[in-house]
């Protein structure tokens, strides 16, 4: 099967790992999801900080509960690109820690309090789950059914981060100051969480003429900003100046001047070479040596296990 016949295949659930493909759209999957499960592993990240920061006990039992979730994600999402044949899970996880692997923007910030976790649970939660709810049809059915219980877990992910949005701006006046500097400081980041614009994206054109993406990054960031802005507003949160946003009173839309975001800065963040890069995907590389020595125990188990059963035949 050549390329042309995968685009005019492509629909929902159309490919399986048994189908024939071309090696084209093989990796262009694969690039896909390896990048998704980057980005629930270091998104993970965040909420493994946020466990710290959080204020009591219960907080701190959401939190460590949503970690596990993002970190399940990834495993399932991993194992979906495996199917594809192109790499291996552990080959991405390799790649990841050595800084060669690319992740969603928002994820490449440090963060350092609790007012910052609810940027992350309520506002790029709910962009992903925008994008993700898309994914549900995508064109290779591993991806697909993965999406399923992502969907499912980020439903309850996204409720997590308004609790906290609505426990922090019926506070005190200083706790709603802070919560408006941290949205003020991630609102450009929540902004471009969808990508550069589609004039402007590498990748989209193809993956949504072979079905692999079924909406495009501009009608992702509008469909957030017309239900998130409304939202932000309803909990006391003032819509930043920069970048400019104006609601189109005809279209009933919020229009975003592009030319407002630092676009510099995003695409040096594509590259991992962004000062905060670094310091995550260390914290990444640190954490994969520290559990190498199980992992070669269980290498080593198998292989045993593997030799006791020649042996015995």
């Amino acid at each position: 099967m050549n390329i042309e016949e995968v685009t005019e295949r492509a629909g929902p659930r159309a490919f399986s790992p048994a189908d024939d493909m071309p090696d084209e759209y093989r990796e262009a999957a694969t690039r896909m999801i390896q990048f998704h499960a980057n980005s629930e592993v270091m998104g993970g990240y965040l909420d493994k900080a946020f466990t710290r920061h959080a204020p009591s006990l219960d907080r701190k039992l959401a939190c460590t509960a949503k970690t596990q979730d993002e970190i399940g994600h990834a495993q399932l999402l991993y194992r979906a690109a495996e199917t594809l044949g192109v790499k291996t899970r552990d080959e991405m996880l390799d790649e990841l820690a050595a800084g060669e692997g690319k992740f969603l923007n928002c994820f490449h910030y440090p963060v350092d309090s609790w007012y910052e976790a609810p940027m992350i649970d309520f506002f790029v939660d709910g962009g992903a789950m925008r994008r993700q709810a898309t994914l549900k049809t995508t064109s290779w059915e591993p991806y697909a059914h993965a999406m399923d219980k992502v969907c499912f877990e980020e439903g309850f992910h996204v409720k997590h981060g308004e609790s906290i949005l609505k426990e922090l701006m019926t506070s005190s006046k200083a706790v709603q100051e802070r919560v408006q500097e941290t949205f003020e400081e991630w609102w450009p980041r929540i902004v471009q969480f969808f990508g550069p614009p589609d004039e402007d994206s590498k990748h989209d054109d193809f993956a949504q003429a072979v079905g692999l993406k079924t909406a495009s990054n501009d009608y992702l960031r509008q469909s957030f900003l017309d239900m998130y802005i409304p939202k932000a507003e309803k909990y006391g949160l003032e819509i930043p100046d920069h970048p400019r946003i104006e609601y189109d009173e005809e279209t009933g839309r919020y229009e975003l001047e592009y030319d407002d975001l630092d676009w510099d800065e995003f695409w040096t963040i594509a590259q991992n070479d962004y000062e905060g890069s670094e310091i995550q995907i260390g914290s990444r590389r640190r954490r994969q040596e520290a559990v190498a020595w199980v992992r070669s125990a269980l290498d080593d188990h198998e292989t045993r296990a593997s030799l006791a059963a020649e042996a015995a035949d």
